[in-house]
């Protein structure tokens, strides 16, 4: 599962993410937010959004760890991923279709949102790609090869001009 977090950058940014390179993601207390904080998996993708003057989508991060031992403050351990190279304010995300029924834009003051792939992947958040010595990039299929653990991966057609 993907999930978008809010914060208040002049709270917790995502350049202060990018900085400390992990945290324990807390302050939350409304009981839907927390219940999508209980639900999250080592793993999960993350979407990291900048409420206030800002209202744009402006970085990724991922599940380390979730310890929800205590049902009503459980403790998010994430890793800061990537800035989103053309960050997505909330105009351009209420014009897309895509977000149309998302708690996202109908319930606003929702912190922990659960997103879609195809919302996860219109903010750029996707599985890690696999680099390849020439250059080139591998996306995982998520499957198991060979009765190995390793995932089989295929070429990425769009990026360095593969395709």
């Amino acid at each position: 599962m993907d999930y978008l977090l809010k914060t208040e950058p002049s709270v917790y940014s995502f350049a202060k993410l990018e900085r400390e390179k992990n945290t324990v993601w807390d302050g939350v207390t409304n009981p839907v937010a927390v219940r999508h904080l209980r639900e999250m998996k080592s793993g999960d993708r993350l979407v990291i959004y900048h409420t206030g003057d800002e209202k744009s989508a402006v970085g990724t991060a991922s599940v380390v760890s979730v310890d929800a031992s205590d049902p009503k403050t459980p403790l998010v351990r994430i890793k800061a991923g990537k800035a989103i190279e053309t960050p997505k304010n909330l105009a351009e995300i209420k014009a897309h279709k895509l977000f149309a029924d998302s708690p996202l834009v109908r319930q606003g003051r929702l912190s922990v949102v659960p997103l879609s792939a195809a919302q996860s992947k219109f903010f750029g958040a996707q599985s890690p790609a696999l680099s390849l010595p020439n250059g080139r990039q591998c996306w995982p299929l998520g499957k198991v090869v060979g009765g190995t653990s390793a995932p089989e991966y295929y070429p990425d057609s769009t990026s360095n001009g593969v395709g």
